[in-house]
């Protein structure tokens, strides 16, 4: 049990899949100020169903038949196609939600399959590749909310011209992976 907590503190805080390795970094710069908890939200739910899915299929299909070199082509697919009754499913829970026009950002979003890739590298149990699913996406959450707090102080600032806009956001996005920096020495293994 103290291994999972781990991994899922892990997940979200010291290998942050935004800040550690630049992953999901797209939906964080492209994403509107009045859809971060539904970006957030839907990315949490759509990295735990396509990292159990992904093992799943991995474990049990994939590795048995030998057929480990289209992983891709599996994968990328598993992860198009659950967007779609993902949001619907969401929109139906959560009604007041702005769910919509998430489809592009959840696409791109890099972070899902390299979600699957990393598990499927790390022949983890499905109860860890559960607990590191979901601290991604809540990792992915937590840069989410935080970039966008920090993109909504800088914006009536008196910042020069030329670190308006995308500058001053990726300079800030650099200063988030520091303090994240400081969660490195937190689990000692």
């Amino acid at each position: 049990m103290t291994e999972l907590v781990l991994t899922l503190f892990s997940a979200a805080l010291i290998n942050n899949f935004v800040l550690h390795w630049p992953l999901a970094v797209d939906p964080l710069l492209a994403g509107e100020r009045r859809q971060v908890h539904a970006l957030g939200l839907a990315t949490v739910c759509l990295m735990l169903g396509v990292g159990v899915l992904a093992h799943a299929l991995w474990q049990w299909l994939l590795v048995p038949l030998q057929l480990q070199a289209l992983r891709l082509f599996v994968w990328l697919p598993l992860s198009v196609l659950l967007i779609a009754p993902l949001l619907r499913l969401l929109a139906r829970c959560l009604p007041a939600w702005p769910f919509d026009g998430l489809w592009p950002l959840l696409l791109g979003n890099a972070g899902v399959l390299g979600l699957a890739l990393l598990t499927a590298q790390a022949d983890n149990s499905l109860a860890q590749v559960t607990a590191l699913s979901l601290g991604a996406g809540l990792g992915f959450w937590l840069v989410l909310s935080l970039f966008s707090d920090l993109c909504e102080r800088t914006a009536d600032n008196d910042i020069p011209q030329p670190f308006r806009g995308l500058p001053i956001q990726l300079i800030g996005a650099g200063l988030l992976a520091v303090a994240f920096l400081g969660f490195s020495g937190l689990i000692k293994t």
